[in-house]
């Protein structure tokens, strides 16, 4: 099959115009020179066997260039180059398009561009390594029928920089037709400086060649050539790579990268979230497997680490136990650190932080007392490693099968792609060259032949005989090759798969066989849909029928980009025709995490920020200047009818800017406030009155003020309210009254039973104590992205429960003795009572964590039952100036109630019951005056501080005088709320009775008034 390209997307024109555009007005010419034969320069001989050489002249002046240049930038949105950025000498521009939107293709078609309409017939790709160097050839040797189409046949030649193929680079010189070097920086990056070193240690392009009789460089150098710098972050990572690129005299310079660095006069953007958006690459969705109830060992994975001034810190992700469970979390450790004491867990014992190393590509911290040395992205203590990774292959294979289904009778073939950091894990050999499984070849094979069982998938194998004979032909690997002898002939040889670093000439193969496969990958005549490659390898990978990535990363190695691994299946597939389909519904990649997904998009989106410059929720000056004004009739150069476009421009986005940082919808910096997403929520955003006079204008503007502003759900703080003291109320001789009644404070003391509770605890856990194993959780969710920043969303649930002893048991006692406060002899008793003992090994935390939630809510009824309060002194009270010194805020819209029987003008609620009671207040003639208590009204009790509801005043019919306190929880019936909930007002009722007042549980003013009438 033969890939198809479409010459007529208009992004991909838009960004070749860009470029192509700057030199609007260059006239279609050439620069010639002389290269002379060696014989001629050895003896001043034989004129005839001279030639002629070719080169590429610019005639537009730097004013011209400038002029076109911020033309294009308005046009496309972007902040404009000012003069002394463009310099006629030195030209040098960026393009940045998201991988796999087609980088490669719009880069050759604009040579293609260039040649034909201003003659620039010398070009020069510099690309950063042996994998890109090898796809870019691919791209020129696929699309060369398709681009002569395109430009009525036009003669050019391609090739690839080789320092024993000196005569291609005479060739480059001499001929007269558009010639296309791709060349990779290493090549000519050596020595370059000094020009009469031609010591060995140069490239040989820095050394004089007798059968050029010239130094290659130098025929370069002559040719004026354009340069295209793909990946320029990493081509000219350093100052020497960017003087030898200088070195190479370039007409002019283009920088073709997703992820800049540095950004120079930048003439088109197509970024991640515009990509995601306009759907010009795959929907992702990142598929997490996760642990739960499995917290039986120190886990320990380290995320992060910050070297600073003072000491290093490294951020570790812990179990810890925290109020009678265990919950993973992230802390920052510093060095001597005890993460035993942090997590209040033995399991810890010993890890006491010693070494934190900061070294880029060699990360880790080690501890005191402790063997283990953990990298970065690395854990330990989780569950058995293979259990993890039998799940992610499986999850892999099962959703490969399921798009299989769609796909397949659409005619898109499925390829999912497994990156292992180590060969034998995948292929083993023995002395003679006998191959066998690796481990995730054996779990592959197996989960494979385990899953294609199920019903749903009797579509995709219906016809096939024998399945388990051709599992084998599904999958296979892409690895560097290397030859030994036998051992039981020596001179015979085997070839065996090895690990590389992805940079040796080993690898080149490898690349070389991965780009030749990929057209036979996309046919549904190769079986194999399944394929493992070295992690080294990744930028190889350019597959766009990659549907399924997992990356199954051994211990010890740092941690993956997620934006490189997302990158190698980002393409728009293909069909049996070699054509793109297009359409989310078709193109989803999913990706399979270790991390949670919450985890996973906070990660990249803050790799999309760090790597691309995308501030998501920031505006900048620029981002309204191509806000298009109007659109108008005109005439060509010719006569011929055409349109121009009027932008708003640099000058009034600039103005436009400050004013939305003047009334406060953005910061100085261009970051989105709340006050804008306000604004934009009621419709009322204020612009001023020259934006608002064409509704095209004003649409255009607003749509670029949600795209950034994003989805956040937000309060309204513009409605935020200080609620003020309503003083006739609070100063009234019956408010005065009411409070008298329940302001005073109390203490309260406990008398329990201790055998009659360690019954108690021994007849809950027997009946209340459900505990489940362990479990691997899979979820799934869609990631989405736009200027506000990247979620997820459709989120899917589903687990499996992990089988397996705990290799060390935590000391269950002592846990228990700590949380509960009982006694060790008590929870010995405990413990040997019940009959729920046995399930201690099934899930040693649960079961811990169990057992204290039990233990203290019967603690807590208990102590109930046995509690006392008695009254302070007349001196302890709550004072009734505390409500004019405390501020008290509510939000006008959520829930805030206008009141003119309490002490605040309005009511604060906390639910939709207490705003009805509030409004019965307001509207009951027997009640007078009453008070939302304050959180700063609190009663001690064993469980902690109690805030009642409310404080009120009943007057009957006989003008006689009533107060108590009422309780507004969700239901009359006590037993219908929580236990710890029960058992607080349960004190909050002893407390009042304690102080001469009586308090209620009322969700309506006719339970007030039934309670009065008893």
């Amino acid at each position: 099959m033969k890939i198809q390209f479409d010459g007529a997307l208009s992004y991909q024109q838009e960004a070749i115009d860009a470029i192509v555009d700057i030199f609007k007005g260059q006239e279609k010419c050439e620069s010639n020179f002389t290269v002379y034969s060696p014989s001629f320069l050895a003896q001043q001989q034989n004129l005839e066997f001279n030639e002629t050489g070719y080169g590429n002249r610019l005639t537009l002046t730097e004013g011209k260039i400038l002029e076109n240049v911020q033309n294009i930038q308005l046009g496309n949105g972007l902040k404009p180059s000012i003069r002394g950025e463009v310099n006629r000498n030195e030209l040098d521009f960026t393009v940045e398009m998201e991988t796999g939107t087609g980088k490669t293709y719009v880069y050759l078609r604009t040579i293609l561009e260039l040649y034909t309409k201003f003659g620039f017939s010398k070009h020069i790709i510099v690309v950063p390594s042996i994998p890109i160097k090898e796809g870019v050839f691919k791209s020129l040797q696929i699309t060369k029928e398709h681009l002569r189409e395109l430009y009525d046949n036009v003669n050019y030649n391609f090739f690839v920089y080789d320092s024993s193929k000196l005569n291609e680079v005479r060739d480059f010189a001499t001929n007269d037709r558009l010639e296309i070097m791709v060349i990779n920086i290493d090549a000519f990056s050596k020595s370059f400086e000094n020009p009469s070193d031609d010591k060995k240690s140069a490239n040989i392009i820095h050394r004089y060649n007798d059968s050029l009789g010239y130094k290659p460089l130098d025929l370069i150098k002559n040719t004026n050539p354009f340069i295209i710098i793909d990946e320029p972050q990493t081509t000219m990572s350093t100052a020497l790579r960017k003087k030898a690129v200088q070195n190479l005299n370039p007409l002019a310079m283009v920088r073709y990268s997703a992820t800049h660095k540095e950004k120079v006069n930048l003439m088109y953007k197509l970024d991640a979230v515009d990509a995601y958006q306009k759907k010009l690459v795959k929907q992702i969705e990142v598929g997490s497997v996760q642990t739960e109830g499995a917290n039986t060992q120190a886990y320990i994975r380290l995320l992060e680490i910050k070297l600073s001034k003072g000491f290093p810190t490294a951020k570790l992700e812990l179990d810890i136990f925290k109020q009678g469970s265990v919950s993973r979390k992230a802390v920052w450790v510093k060095q001597n650190d005890d993460l035993q004491e942090l997590t209040d867990r033995d399991e810890y014992e010993g890890f006491i932080v010693k070494d934190i190393y900061g070294v880029q590509g060699n990360e880790y911290i080690d501890f005191t007392s402790r063997e283990e040395i953990i990298r970065l992205g690395e854990a330990i203590g989780n569950v058995d490693d293979r259990q993890v990774k039998t799940a992610l292959i499986s999850k892999t294979i099962e959703e490969h099968l399921d798009k299989e289904i769609i796909l397949n009778p659409q005619g898109i073939k499925v390829l999912s792609l497994f990156f292992i950091d180590t060969v034998s894990k995948y292929r083993m050999y023995d002395e003679d060259g006998n191959v066998t499984n690796g481990e995730y070849a054996e779990i592959f094979e197996k989960e494979y032949l385990k899953l294609i069982k199920k019903p749903k998938y009797n579509s995709l194998f219906g016809e096939i005989k024998d399945i388990e004979s051709t599992v084998s032909q599904i999958h296979n690997g892409y690895f560097s090759i290397d030859k030994k002898a036998k051992s039981s002939n020596k001179k015979e040889k085997f070839e065996y798969f090895k690990d590389t670093s992805g940079n040796t000439n080993a690898d080149e193969d490898t690349y070389n066989l991965i780009m030749s496969d990929k057209e036979m990958l996309l046919s549904f005549d190769s079986k194999l849909r399944f394929i493992f490659s070295h992690s080294a390898l990744k930028e190889g990978w350019d597959n766009p029928n990659v549907f399924q990535i997992c990356t199954l990363k051994e211990a010890g190695n740092s941690e993956i980009r997620r934006r490189q691994e997302i990158g190698r299946g980002l393409r728009l597939c293909v069909n049996q025709e070699g054509e793109r389909v297009y359409g989310h519904e078709v193109n989803t990649l999913t990706v399979m995490a270790t991390e949670s997904y919450v985890d996973f998009v906070d990660n990249f989106q803050k790799e999309i920020e760090t790597e691309t410059g995308i501030k998501f929720g920031v505006l900048a000056s620029h981002s309204f200047s191509d806000v298009v004004v109007e659109i108008i009739n005109i005439e060509d150069e010719e006569g011929n009818p055409t349109t121009d476009t009027i932008y708003l421009g640099q000058e009034k986005s600039v103005e436009l800017f400050n004013h939305l940082v003047a009334v406060g919808y953005i910061d100085a910096c261009g970051k989105v406030q709340d006050t804008l997403r306000i604004a934009l929520k009621d419709g009322e955003v204020n612009l001023p009155e020259e934006f608002t006079e064409n509704p095209q204008v004003v649409n255009q503007i607003i749509n670029t003020l949600k795209e950034t502003a994003g989805r956040l759900e937000i309060k309204d703080a513009s409605k935020k309210q200080l609620v003020k003291v309503n003083k006739m109320i609070l100063d009234s001789p019956e408010f005065r009254e009411l409070w008298e009644r329940v302001k005073f404070k109390t203490t309260f003391s406990v008398n329990f039973d201790s055998e009659k509770l360690v019954k108690q605890c021994i007849n809950a856990i027997d009946s209340q104590l459900k505990i489940t194993r362990g479990k691997l959780t899979y979820t799934k969710g869609t990631l989405t992205m736009d200027a506000g920043g990247v979620g997820v969303s459709n989120v899917v649930n589903e687990s499996e429960t992990l089988y397996g002893e705990v290799e060390r048991l935590p000391d269950i006692i002592g846990y228990l003795q700590n949380e509960t406060q009982l006694t060790r002899k008590s929870i010995v008793k405990i413990l040997t009572g019940t009959n729920r003992l046995r399930h201690f090994k099934a899930n040693p935390q649960k079961f811990i964590e169990g057992c204290v939630d039990i233990i203290n809510e019967q603690m807590r009824m208990h102590i109930i039952d046995g509690i006392k309060y008695q009254r302070l002194g007349d001196a302890e009270f709550y004072s009734q100036e505390l409500f004019e010194n405390k501020e008290l805020f509510g939000y006008l819209q959520s829930n805030l109630k206008e009141s003119s029987k309490s002490p605040y003008t309005h009511v604060v609620y906390d639910s939709n019951i207490e705003s009805k009671l509030a409004q019965q207040f307001e509207e009951s003639k027997n009640i007078s005056v009453y008070a939302k208590l304050p959180d700063w009204f609190k009663i001690d009790t064993p469980l902690g501080t109690y805030n009642p509801d409310w404080a009120v005043m009943w007057k009957d019919k006989d003008e006689e005088k009533l107060f108590f306190v009422v309780e507004s929880k969700g239901s009359t019936g006590l037993f219908d709320l929580r236990p710890k909930e029960q058992a607080k007002i349960d004190c909050g009722k002893k407390h009042f009775t304690a102080i001469g007042s009586e308090m209620i549980v009322a969700t309506s003013v006719e339970d007030v008034k039934n309670f009065v009438l008893k």
